[in-house]
């Protein structure tokens, strides 16, 4: 199924707030450790099939941010070596089960559709809007003038380190939305020189809040390792609720996301300030959850899990709680 389709049960609330804002972006700052939520379906569409993205590269990112998400994104839909598990494709499974969830509660272990994510298009774009971008302007202006209006791609705009994205770093590090005709798209930034305490935790000390392990990245860069884990957040609440009418909790114009809801979880055992357990590389000390492409292996965040409506993380299985 092609990414942009017909929508039949946009509220009109939604219409007008799209008529005169040029994008809104979603994703409600939440704590699941003092809040508590629950993630349900609203009747509207997820994004199935094939998601075509359209990278847009905006800046001078560093090479290994590029060969680290580009693997990332190769990984999900990939078995990988039966012999080298947790696989980031067990994870992406969790993500494919809503198909099932639209239809009532999924069982545990039945196979759900396919959804494939494929980089249909790349593009760098050299600054070309200034170095302070808003979602609101920048963001829908930079998307027609390179994209031209294809609708059959989803545009994911990664910023370089010295870029300042308006919105990112404040609560959420990534974010997604719609702007005209109901077209998406999915921006991350680079937490490495704006807000390494606040978008680069878990590896890098928390700015506020209780102080927690910190962890090694398993790819040596901070910066990528921790994007990462903003585009696997904002990928999970792309696809789960890509026109603010699919799954979330809380209210429609401020939702609680399939990603959203377990902001902060990344193993058994998480509390403020502590992501959980995961795995350590004996020899380089790095942490890890999940293996990928080319070696690769990635630190995954948890995401709502709809077979049991609580928060999963790919380790649970491996570490008794």
């Amino acid at each position: 199924m092609a990414y942009f389709f017909s929508i039949h049960l946009v509220s009109l609330n939604l219409l007008l707030l799209i008529y005169f804002i040029p994008s809104i972006c979603y994703g409600a700052t939440f704590d699941p450790f003092t809040e508590k939520t629950k993630i349900t379906y609203h009747d509207g569409p997820i994004l199935t099939g094939t998601v075509n993205l359209h990278l847009i590269w905006y800046g001078k990112p560093e090479e290994i941010q590029r060969e680290v998400i580009m693997d990332f994104l190769q990984t999900l839909n990939m078995e990988g070596d039966k012999k080298v598990q947790p696989h980031v494709s067990r994870w992406w499974n969790v993500v494919e089960s809503y198909q099932l969830a639209m239809k009532g509660k999924p069982a545990i272990g039945v196979e759900s559709p396919k959804i494939e994510v494929k980089v249909a298009k790349e593009d760098t774009i050299d600054y070309a809007y200034g170095k302070v971008l808003t979602t609101q302007y920048d963001i829908p202006r930079l998307i027609k003038d390179v994209n031209h209006g294809d609708p059959n791609v989803l545009p994911l705009i990664i910023t370089a380190k010295d870029v300042s994205m308006h919105g990112l770093c404040a609560g959420k590090c990534a974010d997604h939305g719609i702007f005209e005709n109901n077209k998406g798209f999915i921006v991350i930034g680079d937490p490495e020189i704006e807000c390494p305490g606040a978008c680069g935790w878990p590896f890098h000390e928390v700015d506020a809040g209780p102080k927690g392990p910190v962890f090694k990245p398993p790819n040596k860069n901070m910066a990528a390792d921790a994007m990462v884990v903003a585009l696997a957040s904002a990928l999970v609440n792309t696809i789960t609720n890509p026109q603010n009418t699919g799954f979330y909790g809380g209210i429609e114009f401020d939702p609680i996301e399939s990603a959203t809801a377990c902001k902060g979880i990344f193993g058994p055992e998480a509390a403020p300030g502590n992501p959980g357990k995961v795995f350590t590389d004996r020899k380089t000390g790095e942490n890890f959850s999940a293996h990928g492409n080319n070696g690769r292996r990635f630190l995954l965040p948890a995401i709502w899990n709809p077979a049991t409506s609580t928060c999963w993380t790919i380790t649970s299985r491996y570490f008794s709680t």
